[in-house]
């Protein structure tokens, strides 16, 4: 079974945003819980799941160590409850976007959920874009050394020189899309479908009330 990705975004919305006010621990630990149990029957990737847990826990520890060191109250429990938020916040992204294709995300947002598909084709192409700025990145590193520089990545002439060769690219890609027929505001043919079961959307209604309820009283 796999839920539709707009009735995961509007799940994530509907914890998400409710969770930044919720002040309990154990329900944040049960969300972390039920994500990664949805990861694991999603057979995502446990490399990545490790990869960004790592990543995180560092962030995570210095939220925490700061409440301790120079919060008021109840520290302990506000360090605990901004660690377990945090890595909640990042499981429940991981179940979009680590189970679904990014262009699966976007179809299924303008068939479900009225979004432009102007935007969608936008961001799709910015996404299929992003190998080709990483290619574009080694080059002018590259090309630099052999003129006997080096651009590291927290130097801007490298962002600089790669956002010149992205304005060229965008030009080509809005000539593309323009010999393809594509006009911003007129309707288009969508060839791509999925399958979105109603129970699915009660589903995405019953976490997001039983989320609320336990979270807030």
């Amino acid at each position: 079974m796999q839920i539709n990705p707009s009735v995961l975004i509007i799940i994530l919305l509907g914890i998400g945003i409710p969770m930044a006010f919720v002040q309990s621990i154990p329900v944040n630990i049960v969300v972390c819980m039920i994500a990664l149990i949805y990861l694991a029957y999603r057979r995502a990737s446990i490399k990545t799941i490790t990869l960004v847990g790592l990543i995180t826990l560092p962030l995570a520890l210095g939220t925490g160590w700061s409440f301790i060191a120079f919060g008021t109250g109840d520290v302990w429990h506000q360090a605990w409850l901004q660690v377990t938020r945090l890595f909640a916040y990042v499981l429940l992204g991981m179940t979009l976007t680590l189970t679904t294709h990014v262009k699966d995300i976007l179809f299924s947002c303008v068939l479900h959920l009225h979004l432009s598909p102007t935007f969608a084709y936008g961001l799709l192409a910015a996404f299929n874009l992003l190998p080709r700025i990483q290619r574009q990145v080694k080059i002018i590193r590259y090309s630099a050394n052999l003129r006997g520089l080096t651009y590291h990545l927290w130097q801007p002439q490298l962002y600089f020189k790669a956002i010149l060769s992205a304005l060229q690219w965008s030009n080509d890609l809005a000539q593309g899309m323009s010999s393809h027929g594509f006009s911003e505001g007129f309707p288009r043919t969508m060839t791509y479908t999925d399958t979105l079961p109603k129970w699915q959307w009660l589903l995405a209604v019953v976490l997001i009330i039983t989320y609320s309820y336990f979270g807030f009283f």
